[in-house]
């Protein structure tokens, strides 16, 4: 098997664990469910922002999940049309993400004076994960664009 079949379809079963770009879900599932848990937990002083936040890092959470899943179950069957799904839930995620992240930072700053150190902190933290999700899911992206391009 050349190198560029391997780059270019996806992998099923454990495999999914040991790939570069698939091996993403992982590190997307465990930093969106921090912003998830983080944003949950804490005081919304904005309800419109940090609702757009939460509704990304579920839906992130969901969809990461889902496709690993499948991947895991080899749904795929090596069809093309795979991946360019993959490219797509990627670039989709990526830059919900961004604007989840930018959010996020706005009204942890906007509240900053308003909130006791303990949730301030929440926040932050939320921030700090929300904007590696983000590294993350972008990472995958182009990972997932250039399997997509060779296939």
């Amino acid at each position: 098997m050349s190198s560029a079949t391997s780059t270019s379809s996806l992998p099923s079963g454990l495999a999914v664990l040991t790939t570069f770009p698939d091996v993403l879900f992982i590190p997307e599932i465990i930093f969106g469910g921090l912003v998830w848990i983080l944003v949950a937990s804490s005081k919304v002083p904005i309800p419109m922002l940090q609702g757009w936040v939460m509704f990304v890092s579920v839906f992130c959470f969901v969809m990461s999940t889902t496709l690993m899943c499948l991947y895991f179950c080899g749904a795929h069957g090596g069809s093309s049309s795979w991946v360019t799904l993959d490219a797509i839930c990627q670039g989709t995620a990526s830059l919900f993400y961004l604007s989840a992240a930018v959010l996020e930072a706005y009204a942890t700053y906007v509240a900053a004076h308003l909130l006791k150190a303990e949730i301030y902190r929440e926040n932050i933290a939320a921030v700090v994960f929300a904007f590696i999700a983000t590294l993350v899911y972008v990472i995958h992206k182009v990972c997932s664009l250039l399997r997509w391009k060779s296939s």
